[in-house]
């Protein structure tokens, strides 16, 4: 066993090279591993686990105080089923002023003295609860620009509205509330127009489904007196739009894994297979020194065995450095709490690693074994005679330089070596490919799913609020009386700069075949500039036509060319459908048509273009001074924010697309040293003819670009499928179907430089020994053997 780590030992230190090479690879492979199953985790059920941290409300009641007492309402936790409360708390609705005279959306404000109950133990996210009059906490999603600790909001519009200030952001995982105040206070709050309802949160002990939802919130209802029962909300809506925040992401992880898993097994099977090639002599003479074939497999696993356990240990802590900041993004976007790397995850990895590292080696090392001591003594490293020959006669025809030729000729000496070095380079070219289409995907999806953003100009004429970002207001909570929309029209009509506009309208509708309601869309006016992305068919061009999701078609069983029924208020017109818009702006049904079909509608708000060379800025400015007398206002549009989901997915891709890369070209190092190392006395009398350094240079890059070009070849249009089949599952998982805008995002050129990037990686690789074999003495060279 002695002899045996000797030999081990120093075919480690004496490759010092291939140690490294593979240490490097199997770092990079397993960091990226770790950072892709990590998210993985994170992403598998956010809801689940954050939900059962919290103790979450499986429903969400809204009594009227008026119809039942609290003591009532405390008795409904001794129900049948009923496994805990919480409650009841004041409740209320207020349409907020930031300190900026911005309005805020309707935001629902419970009254609650802690933040740790039995049922929904809200996790404060900074700052702290409000504890006396004058303070709030708002969800952490409000946290921004616009609302800091210590910022302040005024409760509503009026002349005598009280001020709040914002003292502490919390985390609701069932979005039971938008902000939290003191009870004393969201009473004094509430009014005439917004009265202060009870609200109770229950948990059941039978709660998976709909239809066990449904039957909780009837024992409720029969609980109490006729009507006191205001509402409820289900814990089942958010967790359903939470999972579908969270599906996309898997399938993209996949791809990469699988990508990673690949390369390592590449890298580390040519790195032993050339450790064998090249010492074919040593094997020989190790066997006539009494090493049996099994002591030689074992001594050359061992070989990729100790340098790849520094390389999964490394990769281990890398990988939980590079995880941390994106498990913090995804914290936010999935409303989890506190996530690490779970401990498994890092075994399993560091497991999987070594099994792999030591197939990919033994395959080669077998090779080694079975070699007869004689052949392996009298051929030693190198080449079998006459490979590659009709390779260096066909490139000699080339009207190029002779070190170019020999270059372009010798990758044919070593078949196999050269396929795991064009392998390598072409799932680096698959993982560029790859990257970049998916990151241009989603920055089309953030686009096509904001089409409001697109318009220069905003104009809201009161009513339900519309807008990004905005939400319709809680049932039996009065909107505000919308401004006369012919007067606001002709204001807009008449602003100098105007190029064109329409008007919106938002109602709730019902369609035969579909439970509860439907967010219908209406548009005045040619509508085209801001319209939805479409899937399949066209957008609205008149009247009697309707515009639906994936989702909707999904539910209702239709497809385009049928007919629905739609009633919206007093009006029901029968449309007929005439494209399916990507429309992923909640888990809500929503459908689009024309004001036309409902007359009873009025629009509530209008965006408007401006002509070339007016400052949307300054033309909502003046357009707010012509319209705040009727009861409008006017905003400049921005472009909207990356989701921070897309922000996530980008990052990811980045990194693991980058650590890809870093391995094909430790790949093509590791080939490029065994090839100059093996060639060494050729390049001595090649020098020795006068051959310069930069000739030798190009000899050694010219090994490579060959490959490179092949492996750009083969690399771009597996990137191109691969991208074609993760995109429309990762749309699949969320519900949706895609537009062609957003799956066809590749041009001519950028296939063109991705082509050209087997080249560059091939050629980064190659030139840290390009270098090493132009600095070698002559002399030295042809003494080498």
């Amino acid at each position: 066993m002695s002899a045996l780590g000797r030999v081990v030992r120093s075919g480690v230190g004496r490759r010092r090279v291939q140690t490294v090479v593979i240490a490097l690879a199997t770092m990079m492979a397993v960091a990226s591993a770790v950072v892709a199953g990590s998210l993985m985790v994170a992403t598998n059920a956010p809801f689940d686990r954050a939900f059962s941290r919290q103790n979450g409300a499986h429903l969400t009641a809204e009594f009227d105080p008026a119809k039942v007492s609290t003591a009532q309402l405390t008795a409904t936790g001794t129900l049948d089923g009923v496994t805990g409360t919480a409650g009841p708390y004041p409740s209320t609705t207020i349409h907020g002023v930031d300190d900026q005279g911005r309005q805020t959306p309707a935001m629902t404000l419970v009254g609650r003295s802690d933040p740790d109950s039995d049922v929904e133990r809200l996790d404060l996210k900074s700052g702290r609860w409000p504890t006396k009059a004058g303070e709030i906490a708002l969800s952490e999603s409000f946290e921004g620009p616009a609302f800091t600790l210590g910022s302040t909001l005024e409760a509503s519009d009026a002349d005598n509205s009280p001020t709040l200030t914002i003292v502490g952001f919390a985390l609701s995982v069932g979005k039971t509330a938008d902000a939290w105040a003191t009870p004393a206070q969201v009473r004094a709050l509430g009014s005439k127009d917004t009265p202060v309802t009870s609200q109770m949160l229950y948990r059941f002990d039978s709660a998976g489904t709909t239809s066990q939802i449904a039957e909780d919130r009837r024992k409720l209802a029969a609980a109490v007196p006729s009507g006191a029962l205001l509402g409820s909300q289900s814990y089942l809506d958010t967790k359903r739009a939470a999972d579908q925040n969270a599906a996309p992401t898997i399938p993209f992880l996949i791809a990469f894994g699988v990508l990673g898993i690949v390369m390592s097994v590449i890298i580390v099977g040519s790195v032993i297979s050339g450790a064998v090639g090249t010492s074919l002599r040593r094997i020989g003479i190790l066997k006539a020194i009494g090493f049996t074939p099994r002591e030689v497999v074992r001594a050359y696993v061992a070989q990729a065995l100790l340098p790849a356990g520094a390389g999964i240990a490394l990769g281990v802590v890398l990988g939980n450095l590079m995880a941390l900041p994106l498990l913090e993004d995804t914290e936010t976007v999935y409303g989890t709490v506190s996530l690490t790397v779970a401990w498994w995850v890092d075994v399993l990895v560091a497991v999987v690693a070594f099994l792999v590292v030591g197939i990919a080696a033994l395959v080669p090392a077998l090779r080694a074994g079975r070699l007869r001591t004689v052949e392996a003594i009298a051929v030693g490293r190198a080449p079998r005679t006459g490979r590659g020959q009709w390779a260096h006669r066909a490139a000699g025809r080339l009207p190029l330089p002779r070190a170019v030729t020999y270059g372009l000729a010798s990758p044919f000496a070593h078949p196999v070596r050269t396929l795991a070095m064009l392998l390598a380079v072409a799932f680096g070219t698959v993982a560029a490919t790859f990257a970049l289409g998916l990151t241009s995907s989603l920055n089309e999806v953030a686009a096509a799913g904001d089409p409001e953003s697109r318009n220069d100009v905003s104009v809201f004429a009161g009513g339900p609020a519309i807008g990004k970002g905005q939400r319709v207001p809680a049932p039996n909570t009065p909107t505000p009386e919308p401004a006369d929309p012919a007067k606001v029209s002709a204001a807009i009509k008449a602003q100098p700069g105007t190029a064109l506009y329409y008007g919106v309208a938002q109602e709730e509708a019902t369609v035969p075949g579909v439970s509860g309601t439907v967010r219908v869309t209406l548009y005045d006016g040619d509508s085209s500039s801001g319209s939805y992305a479409m899937i399949s068919g066209h957008w609205i061009t008149g009247p009697g036509q309707v515009i639906v999701s994936s989702h909707f078609l999904e539910t209702t069983g239709t497809e385009i060319g049928d007919t629905v029924r739609v009633t919206a208020g007093k009006d029901t017109a029968t449309l007929r459908i005439v494209g399916e818009a990507f429309d992923t702006s909640d888990d809500t049904l929503e459908i689009h048509a024309d004001i036309a079909d409902f007359p009873a509608a009025a629009p509530t708000e209008f965006r408007v273009d401006v002509k070339d060379g007016v400052s949307p800025t300054e033309y909502a400015e003046a357009l707010a001074t012509a319209v705040e007398p009727l009861g409008a206002d006017a905003f400049a549009n921005s472009l909207s924010e990356q989701d921070n989901l897309l922000i996530v997915l980008n990052a990811m891709a980045a990194l693991l697309t980058l650590m890809l890369i870093s391995v094909a070209g430790l790949g093509v190092l590791n080939s490029v040293v065994l090839d100059t190392r093996e060639r060494v006395h050729d390049l001595g009398v090649c020098k020795a003819l006068g051959m310069t350094p930069r000739q030798t240079v190009s000899l050694v890059l010219a090994s490579v670009a060959g490959i490179g070009v092949f492996g750009g070849l083969v690399g771009v249009p597996a990137g191109f499928a691969l991208h074609g089949f993760v995109l429309p599952e990762m749309a699949e998982a969320a519900g949706t179907g895609l537009p062609p805008s957003v799956l066809e995002v590749y041009d001519a050129v950028e296939l063109v430089l991705l082509g050209l990037a087997g080249v560059g990686i091939a050629v980064l690789g190659a030139l840290l020994p390009a270098g090493w074999a132009a600095k070698a003495r002559t002399a030295t060279a042809l003494r080498t053997e």
